[in-house]
């Protein structure tokens, strides 16, 4: 804080277990990125480095040591896992992992099918090595997976090794826990806020109004997830109530 202001919520300082904050990084320069963890580095948790764009970008290991040097923990989103597993070379993902000196591996079936308890042996084999986050929910908006099938699947893969789980909405916010117009699915998220240790939980949030209804929800330390980099300081200013959207959420009622 530039000037102490009262009623402000105090921050967790880094490393924390909740309220964080995962950006998605869909092919920063290293040069952006080195300024993305030099001035909001206190505010970022993880920097996921979106579908299989690890795979193309050059200087990744110098763009993976900007973010480790800034204390944010850099991994590769799901799709990639799905792009390894699709070609039965589960081992080479986790050398690629191990190469790139990656501690947190995303396992997520949103782009392909697969047994669930396929899932499940994937994300007990991974937690041996690795942080597993995994990821519930498709990307295909033509597939339906109930609320009851949402909790189940969410619980058994935190049963199984993951520390966190996602709840899928893309990078455009109008799918799996949101509707197609980027509106709330109400049902699905407060069946999930009712059967689901929100601890656990990180919801994808890219929309201003998709992160304002998560701090309304739940407060200041929700997890939220696929935050535009440029977007990492006005996602503060809403935790904290420094925005039209929470402005009172933190004041006192008088």
């Amino acid at each position: 804080m530039n000037f102490p202001l009262p009623h402000i919520p105090q921050r967790e300082q880094k490393p924390r277990n909740a309220g964080l904050t995962m950006i998605i990084d869909k092919g920063l320069t290293c040069i952006e990125a080195q300024g993305l963890a030099q001035d909001v580095n206190e505010f970022i948790d993880f920097a996921k480095l979106g579908f299989g764009t690890s795979l193309i970008t050059k200087n990744l290991e110098k763009k993976i040591a900007i973010y480790k040097e800034a204390g944010i923990t850099p991994y590769f989103g799901g799709t990639l896992f799905e792009l390894f597993i699709i070609r039965n070379q589960f081992d080479d993902y986790q050398r690629f992992l191990n190469s790139y000196g990656i501690e947190v591996a995303e396992v997520s079936d949103g782009s392909m099918d697969m047994n669930h308890d396929d899932k499940l042996e994937y994300i007990s084999k991974l937690s041996k090595h690795f942080t597993v986050i995994s990821e519930v929910g498709s990307k295909d908006a033509s597939v339906v997976i109930t609320p009851e099938e949402w909790i189940s699947q969410m619980q058994s893969e935190l049963d199984a090794g993951s520390v966190k789980v996602i709840t899928e909405a893309r990078e455009s916010g109008t799918i799996g826990i949101f509707n197609k117009d980027g509106s709330p699915n109400k049902t699905l998220i407060n069946t999930i806020i009712s059967n689901i240790d929100i601890t656990k939980v990180m919801w994808e949030a890219p929309l201003k109004s998709q992160q304002a209804l998560f701090i309304q929800l739940l407060g200041y330390t929700v997890n939220l997830g696929n935050i535009a980099t440029n977007e990492v300081i006005a996602l503060e200013a809403l935790r904290l109530g420094l925005r039209g959207d929470t402005f009172f959420q933190f004041l006192p009622k008088k």
